[in-house]
C-alpha cells in the first residue's frame, strides 16, 4: 500500500498577496533568510522582475516599480533587509485604519425628491439675486413636482411644492405666495404615460414583425 504525504493549502503558511502565488511567497521568503545585504538587494531585485512580468497590467498604472516594491515589502511582512529606491512603507502605516466616510445628507422627510433636489436647493442659495437666481428656483420646483409625482400617482397643488422647497432650503427660498404656475400634473403624467406606452408599442410592433415573419 502507498502512502502519498499530501500537503493541503489549509496547512501550508498564509499568502499575503495570493495573486503573486506560493512560489513567489517562499521567494520573499528566502531573500529575508540571506545573510549579507548584497545577496538580498540582488535577490530582491530579481524578485521584482519576476513580479513584474507576473503583473503586467500593472505596467500602466503610474510608479509602477515603486508599487512591486511596496509589495515585496509587504509579504516579506516589513522583515526584508534591503534597499529600495523608494521610502519603504511602514506596517503601522497599512494597518491604520481609514476616517470613516460621512452618511450624504438627505431629505429625510421627503426622501422621494432625492439627493440631487437637496444638491440644486444648496447651489441656487449661492447665486446672486437675479433672473437666473429666479428661473433656477421654479425649475427646481418643477422638477420637484415631477418627482412627487413619480412616488405619488395622484395629483399635487403647487402650493404643497412650495412649502415643500421652504422647508429643504431652511427658510431661504420662500414663494409660497408667488403667482407663478407650475406645470400641470396632468401634463406630466401625460408625458410619462406616452413614454411607457411608446416602449410597449415599440415592443409590440417587434412581436408582430416576428409573427409576420413566420407566417412567410
Amino acid at each position: 500500500m502507498i502512502n502519498y504525504d499530501l500537503e493541503y493549502n489549509a496547512e501550508r503558511p498564509h499568502l499575503i498577496i495570493p495573486e503573486y502565488g506560493r512560489h513567489i511567497q517562499k521567494l520573499v521568503d528566502h531573500c529575508i533568510s540571506l545573510k549579507t545585504k548584497e545577496d538580498r538587494n540582488e535577490m530582491a531585485l530579481a524578485i521584482i522582475d519576476v513580479m513584474g512580468n507576473l503583473q503586467p497590467h500593472l505596467r500602466d498604472v503610474p510608479d509602477f516599480k515603486h508599487k512591486l516594491w511596496d509589495q515585496l515589502y509587504i509579504m516579506s511582512d516589513f522583515k526584508l533587509d534591503a534597499d529600495s529606491p523608494y521610502e519603504i512603507p511602514s506596517k503601522e502605516e497599512l494597518e491604520e485604519k481609514p476616517e470613516p466616510l460621512p452618511y450624504p445628507k438627505s431629505a429625510n422627510k421627503y426622501r422621494f425628491y432625492g439627493n440631487n433636489i437637496q444638491i440644486m436647493i444648496d447651489t441656487v442659495l449661492t447665486w446672486e439675486e437675479g433672473e437666473l437666481k429666479e428661473a433656477l428656483i421654479f425649475t427646481i420646483a418643477n422638477h420637484m413636482k415631477k418627482c412627487f409625482l413619480n412616488w405619488n400617482k395622484d395629483t399635487v397643488k403647487d402650493d404643497v411644492i412650495f412649502s415643500h422647497l421652504f422647508e429643504l432650503s431652511d427658510g431661504k427660498i420662500d414663494i409660497r405666495n408667488s403667482e407663478e404656475v407650475l406645470s400641470e400634473s396632468k401634463n406630466l403624467l401625460r408625458k410619462r404615460n406616452s413614454q411607457g406606452q411608446g416602449g410597449s408599442n415599440y415592443k409590440n410592433k417587434g412581436k408582430n414583425y416576428q409573427h409576420k415573419n413566420r407566417k412567410r
